[in-house]
């Protein structure tokens, strides 16, 4: 069968390298793809942010089977295009992504579906916003209700700065376009956890579980990324509270949003809060996130084909997913100046001198004759799978001393809490 991916970064280039090995895949089309996903799939160029080109490009390939990596092509309704045109998709409609691309929704639909998750209040006004604060402790977080590629959630110290940050989203100077309304919530205090689950439109089924690093500095400082880098194990989370999680929050999920008229089929990201009293739902994705899906397919032994559409024909209970027991590890090297202002066009070496049990993901890069170059600010995820966390971060980072390119930084500590606790056992 032929695939079409829609998107043009590491998650993208880990989708391809993944549906690339199942026998059942005669080609995987990637569009735009980047200078890294060639090597496992023919690019066709796109603007990924207009529906008019990318519905183009499936009436032109007429796939087997569509698979949208972010979340823009979502918020557009390309799947509800699609369908239209009788291609087979995977991947929420509009309707459904609202999930993701409206908060003020999703907080919203938590309180109706009793799903757990920290207090809020939803403003349109810096006013309103000034009214709100009263009834909140200091410290709170501030989201820009809309996308905003992981860039929208201040967490402030202080209401002063929770103003700061709110009238920057409303005159759209923290993000570069304004926003309606933004949602202010409790500081939830605990580490985080992604959870993600596949759904058909009436049953969610665990596919994994794994833990992003958000931040761009060590020991989780500085200003918040799209990630620079995540791992899963079979540790993360218990099986008793994995079992929890799939029944009260992703199924939950699926059952409200089908009563609600909007069946929700795809991968739902659910992140999430682990706080003194339980579990709490930070925000949903409607999507495989990045970079925890790289993490997770290095570990998945079971056919992605199978996953999908299992969930498309509405049977995703009949399919049992399998990940290879251990760890998997991914780790982004970006530009210089990221998540701010950073240039572009540099060489990047090393590659080939790469391990045979490393795989790189390309993020941002652009080929150039034989030359590979940086095009973006998350440039690669380098990814490895190993038997434990130790062995597959020492996999990643031995790789990584091996790359080159002007200005490169990543984090040397992905994984730090479970080392940590680790060696505190």
């Amino acid at each position: 069968m032929k695939i079409l991916v829609i998107g043009g970064g590491a998650r993208e280039h880990a989708l391809c390298w993944t549906l690339h090995k199942s026998e059942r895949v005669t080609e995987v089309v990637c569009a735009p793809g980047n200078g890294g996903i060639a090597a496992v799939a023919r690019c066709v160029p796109v603007d990924a942010t207009s529906l008019v080109d990318m519905l183009q490009v499936a009436d032109q390939e007429r796939p087997d089977l569509v698979v949208v990596g972010p979340e823009i092509p979502l918020s557009l309704g390309i799947v509800d295009a699609l369908t239209a045109r009788g291609i087979r998709v995977f991947g929420p409609t509009k309707a459904a992504a609202r999930l993701e691309t409206s908060k003020a929704f999703a907080k919203a639909f938590m309180q109706r579906w009793k799903i757990p998750t920290a207090t809020y209040a939803v403003c349109e006004s810096i006013e309103q916003v000034g009214r709100a604060l009263a009834d909140f402790a200091p410290r709170v977080v501030v989201k820009a209700d809309g996308l905003a590629a992981g860039k929208g959630v201040v967490l402030a110290e202080t209401h002063a700065e929770a103003l700061i940050a709110a009238r920057e989203m409303f005159d759209g100077a923290l993000l570069g376009s304004i926003v309606a309304s933004v949602v202010i919530e409790e500081m939830l205090q605990g580490p985080e956890i992604s959870f993600f689950a596949v759904c058909d439109g009436a049953k969610a089924l665990t596919l994994a579980v794994a833990q992003d690093h958000k931040r761009i500095g060590e020991g989780d400082t500085g200003p918040n990324t799209g990630g620079m880098g995540a791992y899963s194990t079979d540790d993360l989370l218990s099986a008793e509270m994995t079992a929890w999680v799939l029944e009260h929050v992703a199924q939950r999920v699926v059952d409200g949003m089908k009563s609600e008229g909007s069946p929700f089929v795809g991968v739902l990201f659910v992140g999430l809060m682990m706080t003194p009293s339980g579990a709490k739902v930070l925000e949903f994705n409607t999507r495989f996130g990045d970079p925890e899906t790289e993490a997770i397919l290095v570990r998945l032994e079971t056919d992605l084909v199978e996953i999908l559409e299992a969930a498309v024909d509405g049977v995703i209970s009949e399919v049992e997913i399998c990940l290879r027991l251990g760890a998997g590890v991914s780790v982004i090297a970006a530009s210089a100046g990221y998540p701010g202002r950073y240039s572009s066009g540099k060489v990047v070496t090393g590659l080939d001198k790469v391990p045979r049990n490393v795989e790189v993901f390309h993020a941002g890069t652009l080929l150039i004759g034989q030359e590979l170059r940086t095009s973006g600010g998350r440039v690669l995820a380098v990814t490895a799978a190993g038997e434990n966390l130790d062995e597959a971060l020492e996999s990643v980072y031995t790789a990584l001393s091996g790359i080159v390119f002007e200005g490169m930084q990543y984090r040397r500590d992905i994984g730090w809490r479970a080392r940590g606790a680790k060696k505190n056992s």
